[in-house]
């Protein structure tokens, strides 16, 4: 919107310096800036007022982990600081005529309201399970679901919707209407809904040690934004030997304002945290991640891109798969790690938490540096 006033002004008057607001790299700069002033400006009240509203993190006392104890009536829900200090940024910056203005904004608002639902129920009806497994899903599946819809169904889109990018791979897409145009929908449709959801419930299982998810989230959101930028520009597309998506490039300042607002969040979630995101926040910030690498056709990189996410849910599978498998043929499980996610396999190890924090940083920017790598390794 602030982008429009600009614009309008700059007609007007003929400001001299005002078309630097054209370029999506000045307004991407602004986005972050605005949503890092966001997130610790007003991140303290926010914080404040979920104390005053006792919206406390309750912590499980059945598990071996006592450096989590002193984090009992640390104020959940934080989320709430980046979604707000996300969406406002891209209203302002964002140019609204642009065709994913509205549905990146929807995905993260709803899965947000979903987390929020969730964090609701466990904090304030003091239910530990929250939201039911099938209602949660069910929530992911109706917002990919939307998103699947306006990919495939809006005109604009419809010479490439169900084309996707294969990493390592030159000259060769994959087709998701392989078996007919009309049938297109048959894949596409599932594949869009198990992205969302998979990298939605990826963050939220990361999200388990201070500043953990928010900084993966950010690195994340860093390595998006430049996937968005190339693709929405012909000459950089070109060159790259990759898809030339129209409009993509404005995902660049929703991807600098989910950093900025990531990292103003980092400002009191990094140990020890005053704040924790709550499932408000990790399904926002998984859906989100999910969503854009969909819309710029990169959900194939996903895997290596988030691969902190994708280890700690791995983790998860195999603990429990194992656990199982083992009670029924021997009649008592075994684990294979420590203890699941991943992060508290460390932590039982003997790990400091801020350790296994930074490492996993470090992890995720190799991961984020070989991602943008592999758009010229083929």
């Amino acid at each position: 919107m602030l982008y429009w006033l600009l614009d309008l002004l700059d007609g007007w008057f003929d400001l001299p310096g005002f078309g630097v607001f054209d370029y999506i790299t000045v307004r991407g700069a602004l986005a972050a800036l605005t949503a890092l002033i966001i997130s610790v400006g007003f991140g303290k009240r926010i914080i404040r007022w979920l104390q005053k509203k006792q919206l406390k993190e309750t912590i499980r006392t059945d598990i071996d982990l006592p450096g989590h104890l002193s984090k009992a009536g640390t104020p959940s829900m934080g989320g709430l600081i980046i979604i707000l200090a996300t969406v406002l940024p891209t209203v302002l910056w964002m140019r609204p005529e642009n065709p994913y203005f509205v549905p990146i904004l929807f995905v993260m608002i709803a899965l947000g309201g979903v987390g929020f639902l969730d964090d609701y129920i466990k904090i304030i009806k003091k239910d530990k399970k929250g939201l039911a497994g099938r209602v949660k899903v069910a929530g992911q599946v109706t917002v990919g679901l939307a998103l699947a819809s306006f990919l495939y169904f809006y005109p604009p889109f419809s010479g490439y919707s169900t084309i996707t990018t294969i990493p390592f791979v030159k000259d060769f897409h994959i087709d998701y209407a392989f078996l007919g145009d009309q049938w297109g929908w048959v894949v596409f449709f599932p594949v869009v809904i198990f992205v969302l959801t998979g990298v939605s419930n990826a963050v939220n299982l990361t999200d388990g040690l201070d500043g953990l998810a928010s900084g993966t989230s950010a690195i994340a959101g860093i390595a998006l934004g430049i996937l968005a930028y190339v693709s929405g520009r012909v000459d950089f597309s070109n060159f790259l030997d990759i898809l030339y998506l129209p409009g993509t490039g404005e995902l660049a300042v929703f991807c600098a304002a989910m950093v900025g607002a990531c990292f103003g969040f980092l400002w009191y979630n990094t140990y020890p945290a005053e704040v924790f995101m709550g499932d408000t926040g990790s399904l926002a910030l998984g859906g989100s991640i999910a969503a854009v690498a969909l819309m710029v056709h990169k959900e194939l990189l996903l895997p290596i891109l988030c691969g902190v996410f994708m280890m700690e849910t791995v983790s998860v599978i195999i603990q429990t798969t194992w656990f199982k498998i083992t009670k029924a043929r021997y009649g008592e499980g075994r684990r294979v790690f420590k203890m699941a996610p991943l992060h508290h396999h460390f932590e039982k190890t003997g790990w400091a938490e801020p350790k296994i924090v930074v490492r996993f940083w470090i992890v995720s920017i190799l991961l984020a540096v070989f991602t943008i790598i592999t758009l010229k390794l083929r």
